[in-house]
């Protein structure tokens, strides 16, 4: 929050102990602020300047909820629910570059999400019992009802060597994902060799290993 103008009450949104510590918890795992200030009232509220865009979205829009990529999350109406989204194998959480845990959203309300690029640059891919593959951490979004996996794309090692292809994210059924031309993960500035990109945490040393022999 930058600045609040009109009769807006604000509160730390923590109702016990206990619920600091749930929030930390998801916080520590999601990339997200383990304390969400609520505001309430009449007036407005003017967030702290970012030099990412931002999506608001219709969360109900998404059926069951929507998964978010780590970090993107930002604010929502109070009605909306925070759950955290569990890999549904070790796969997709050792290699996927999308974490082992991820904030899922449900419930009707909006939600205000932090986005590399503007909302009309965005593809949005809408399955019916069908299969996307991605090669790459460049989903920011995708619905709670999909299943996610990690998988060569050729579906076997051979193969993915012999095509220069490595590991691909795999989203399977019915729902909607959204996906940004390039990935969320800004370079930074090596002073000797310029721009490159740092490794996640969630990709760990055996995503590096397996990506490094997929792709040599």
């Amino acid at each position: 929050m930058q600045w609040v103008a009109g009769n807006v009450q604000a509160s730390s949104g923590v109702k016990s102990a206990g619920g600091f510590l749930k929030n930390a918890i998801k916080g520590a795992v999601t990339g997200e602020s383990a304390v969400k200030p609520e505001y309430t009232g009449q007036g407005f509220v003017m967030l702290e300047p970012t030099y990412k865009y931002l999506l608001i979205e219709d969360v109900g829009a998404w059926g069951s909820g929507m998964v978010l990529d780590d970090g993107l999350f930002l604010c929502c109406d109070a009605g909306i629910q925070e759950q955290l989204n569990r890999r549904s194998n070790a796969s997709s959480a050792i290699l996927g570059g999308e974490g082992s845990f991820n904030l899922c959203l449900s419930g009707q309300g909006y939600a205000v999400l932090e986005s590399p690029v503007p909302r009309e640059e965005l593809f949005e891919f809408n399955l019916q019992d069908d299969v996307l593959k991605i090669d790459g951490n460049m989903a920011i979004a995708w619905s709670s009802s999909l299943q996610f996996t990690v998988e060569t794309l050729t579906g076997n090692a051979i193969g993915s060597a012999a095509t220069g292809e490595g590991l691909v994210n795999v989203y399977r059924g019915t729902g909607k994902v959204l996906m940004a031309p390039t990935t969320s993960q800004a370079p930074t500035m090596n002073p000797v060799n310029g721009p490159e990109t740092t490794a996640t945490s969630s990709q760990g040393i055996a995503g590096s290993v397996v990506s490094s022999l997929f792709n040599a």
